[in-house]
């Protein structure tokens, strides 16, 4: 059996050499990787039907501005006498009213700052949820990432395995190898079909969580990136949770939205205004001669509502300042949780670095020990056991390192989103 030593070689230079370098260049198109990606989350925030809730959400909350900037009802009420009552200038026939209540002075101002805080706090719901969203699809098109790369990687080792099996089938026949050499190459390329084939699994549903994401069709194509690298250079970092962060700006704005409401509950604790109008019309007298015969009654009215017993009002402005309290402290709780979480995305993202750069050094030396068995395998010698021990350790090699590029943007995505 002739056994084609270049097509090895070649082989061996895309199986190490290709992964090896990878993370040394800022490879071609990796702008186009992040304007991918940027494409698919502003996908995603337009279809998604959770942002699609939220902004519903802000939606009404807007429309209840305008609904508080209103008077009370207007109040008409219209009687007939049955009885008609006499009076000296003749016999009351019908009552006319209409009555208007008016909050005291500034009331309808406070109702809509209340209001306007309520919207602002659910428009920052929706920053949140784009925020979460984004973060998910960029954690689901890494982890899409991977899985196809670790499936290129498991190809392209069964290829190698082939060769070697064919190199092993050779030294059988010039009695330098055993027949168990070959089932024992065999098994190993049975091994690496199964974890390939249980990957495409896994990459399939991820596909369709990925599609899902952006709420659309399951089977849709998803393009994702061949290989990427981890920067050069770490960068230097002395980050903190933004001030501004949606997800702590939520509490300020519920604060804000209290104290309105507590603004507002003083409003309502003062007097109402009330102003209205009574018309009856008056029938003239036919038996004797009067002054103002038969003249209708005009009757402006005003009252007064005063809230003499106000404990509904001051213990509304005591749970006020309960509520106050508690957004203080959820507050504080979320903001020590997403520091710790930013602590924990900044030292996993050290250690995939550190982790990537073991497995390229790691890669070399197993690029060194695959030229050392060619070169027996030329001189007539192959030890088969070194063979399997090293595209063993090759495989893990290679697949840790894509997990380790994986878990590096993972955990950049996961950074960006608590620091921007």
């Amino acid at each position: 059996m002739k056994i084609n030593l270049k097509k090895f070689k070649s082989l061996s230079r895309i199986n190490i050499g290709e992964t090896l370098f990878v993370l040394f260049l800022i490879l071609f198109g990796f702008n186009g990787k992040a304007q991918q990606l940027e494409s698919y989350i502003l996908e995603a925030e337009k279809n998604n039907p959770e942002i699609q809730k939220f902004e519903l959400r802000f939606d009404l909350a807007s429309e209840k501005v305008k609904e508080v900037n209103s008077l009370p009802d207007t109040e008409f009420s219209a009687g007939y006498f049955i009885s008609e009552p006499e009076t000296r200038t003749g016999a009351q026939k019908a009552r006319f009213s209409v009555r208007q209540m008016i909050p005291w002075f500034g009331t309808i101002t406070t109702r809509e700052n209340y209001a306007s805080a309520m919207a602002e706090a659910e428009y920052v719901e929706v920053s949140v949820a784009r925020r979460k969203l984004a973060l998910s699809v960029a954690q689901s098109y890494y982890r899409l990432y991977s899985l196809k790369a670790r499936k290129e990687v498991l190809i392209e080792n069964i290829e190698l395995l082939e060769v070697y099996r064919e190199l092993a089938l050779n030294s059988l026949e010039v009695g330098s190898a055993s027949a168990v050499d070959v089932l024992r190459l065999q098994m190993r390329q049975n091994d690496l079909d199964q974890q390939k084939e249980t990957i495409e699994q896994d990459l399939e549903a991820e596909k369709v969580n990925f599609n899902n994401l952006l709420n659309r069709k399951e089977d849709l194509e998803i393009t994702v990136v061949d290989s990427m690298a981890i920067p050069n250079e770490a960068v230097m970092e002395t980050l903190t949770v933004a001030e501004v962060h949606p997800e702590l700006l939520k509490f300020e704005r519920l604060y804000e939205s209290i104290n309105e409401a507590e603004a507002l509950n003083r409003k309502d604790a003062l007097p109402k205004l009330g102003f209205g109008l009574d018309y009856i019309p008056v029938a003239e007298r036919t038996d004797m001669v009067v002054d103002e015969n038969g003249k209708d009654i005009l009757m402006p009215m005003v009252s007064v509502s005063i809230p003499i017993f106000n404990n509904k009002y001051k213990s509304v402005t005591r749970q006020n300042e309960i509520r106050q309290k508690e957004i203080l402290s959820q507050r504080e709780e979320r903001q020590n949780m997403l520091e710790n979480l930013l602590a924990s995305a900044v030292s996993n993202r050290r250690s995939a670095r550190i982790t990537a750069n073991t497995f390229i050094r790691n890669i070399k030396q197993a690029k060194d020990a695959e030229e050392i068995l060619v070169k027996n395998y030329e001189t007539g010698t192959i030890d088969f056991d070194d063979v399997l021990d090293i595209q063993e350790m090759q495989l893990r090699f290679q697949t840790g390192l894509i997990e380790a590029v994986k878990n590096y943007y993972q955990q950049t995505a996961l950074v960006n989103y608590l620091t921007n």
